[in-house]
């Protein structure tokens, strides 16, 4: 089974779960004591965000390590391409059969989330991706690696880790007889495996079983959750449910708008490294060059998270991010191959735009959904959506395109992210459209019991 496959998925379906979303403009209602609602939701943000924010880090690590591998040491021939005897061909098949499995196992997954609580599930997620990690240390062909990718099944501090730690690795030759490459895949999949016993351990699941808070604070914490959110004794999903979720048009609209955002966050997840080498920086300082871009995406996304939640305005905030990362890559695609600096440049502000969009993208639906059973199920299914697009990013960055730098990835991740930045406009429209309508008729005409958020 894939075992890496809903971490995104779990991260909104916890912040769901726990209660703990921001938004000053919904979630202080007026009959509810305000300092004892910002009390609570700092209590719960203290011992929930630095805990999901670390299993996220540790889960896009694991997955995204194969780019730097793929090049490191490469100059003295000890690369995972040149020691596994792998063509690039091979390695753009390893990575897609990832993304297979990743779609595949996404909405099951998330029913076991729900069935065997979020502590237990993404503990044993975490010690099965650590351990298939740690596996690909020992692959020796493109068979094994392939195979170990299918069962692996905050991302951009992820990106600058992954860059530093390769390139302090890459020091590691021949150390106990390993490759560096290895090393990287053993040293990056044991954190994985130790942390997953302190979330088996200390990652609440619902606010009425958290023994941390007090009875006021549970009393207060459900409350809040009344409307919206995941709770303990909600039933689990039904043919009901599931065949509403599944023929509502809307939620449709969202899984495209991610489809668009996945081809340029897997392509930039897997190819940086491939791409800053493709910009004059060989061996250990291309590793190191992909620092940056991460670092500046990692304080943009940060910013956009805390704007779009306390504007309650996220489908503008991920139009415009998405449109600075067009911007990005569209002067990527135009300058000329040996503008090395410049194209760095855009490198930058693409990362910065494409990876900041998806945190609003991802906070706006799960808000825009009435029942914890459905909103497990649309987001598994947006998430899912997700994976055919990050196939797409798998192919775009060819290698034959290196001297030309490489301009299909750069047009395709342009025309992606302008499909997002419109997708998101004209829904937000629409959500605006029927909340109007929703004023003006009422519940029983419009067959609405509350409004959209945008």
């Amino acid at each position: 089974m894939a075992l890496q496959n809903d971490v995104e998925a779990c991260e909104k379906d916890l912040q769901k779960v726990t209660g703990s979303q921001h938004s000053q403009h919904s979630n202080a209602p007026e009959n509810y004591d305000t300092t004892a609602v910002r009390s609570l939701v700092w209590k719960q943000d203290l011992r929930i965000i630095p805990l999901t924010a670390g299993i996220y880090l540790l889960c896009f690590l694991d997955r995204s390590n194969i780019g730097n591998a793929k090049t490191l040491n490469a100059n003295a021939g000890e690369s995972l391409l040149q020691e596994a005897n792998m063509t690039n061909y091979q390695y753009t098949i390893a990575l897609m059969v990832f993304l297979v499995a990743y779609a595949v196992f996404e909405v099951p997954s998330n029913y076991f989330l729900k069935k065997l609580k979020p502590s237990r599930w993404i503990a044993f997620l975490m010690f099965g991706w650590g351990a298939c990690t740690i596996g690909l240390g020992g692959a020796n062909n493109y068979a094994t690696v392939t195979a170990v990718r299918f069962l692996l099944a905050s991302a951009t501090l992820a990106g600058a880790f992954g860059g530093a730690i390769a390139y302090g690795v890459g020091h590691m030759k021949q150390v106990q007889g390993l490759s560096a490459w290895r090393w990287l895949f053993i040293l990056e999949g044991i954190p994985s495996c130790v942390s997953s016993v302190a979330v088996w351990l200390f990652l609440p699941d619902y606010p009425e079983e958290a023994s941390w808070l007090s009875t006021s604070e549970r009393e207060l914490a459900v409350a809040r959750l009344e409307k919206e959110g995941s709770k303990g004794d909600a039933p689990s999903l039904n043919w009901e449910t599931a065949k509403a979720t599944l023929l509502d048009g809307r939620l449709w609209v969202h899984y495209i708008i991610y489809f668009g955002i996945s081809a340029p966050f897997s392509s930039l997840s897997l190819f940086t490294p491939t791409i800053t080498a493709g910009l004059g920086y060989e061996n250990l300082q291309a590793q190191l060059m992909t620092v940056p871009p991460y670092a500046v995406a990692y304080v943009v996304s940060i910013v956009t998270a805390w704007s779009s939640d306390y504007f309650n305005a996220r489908a503008l905030h991920s139009a415009v991010l998405a449109t600075i990362g067009a911007i990005g890559f569209l002067a990527s695609a135009l300058l000329p191959a040996e503008s090395f600096h410049a194209r760095y440049g855009c490198l930058i502000v693409a990362a910065s735009g494409a990876f900041s969009c998806i945190p609003p993208l991802l906070g706006w639906l799960s808000n825009n959904m009435h029942s914890t059973a459905a909103a497990g199920l649309a987001i598994a299914l947006n998430v899912s959506w997700g994976a055919p697009g990050q196939i797409v990013g798998v192919w775009i960055y060819k290698a034959n395109e290196k001297e030309r730098g490489y301009p299909t990835g750069h047009w395709t991740n342009f025309g992606m992210l302008v499909m997002v930045a419109v997708g998101c406009v004209g829904l937000r429209f629409y959500y605006q459209w029927r909340n109007k309508r929703l004023q003006r008729l009422g519940p029983d005409a419009t067959g609405m019991d509350r409004e959209f958020s945008y």
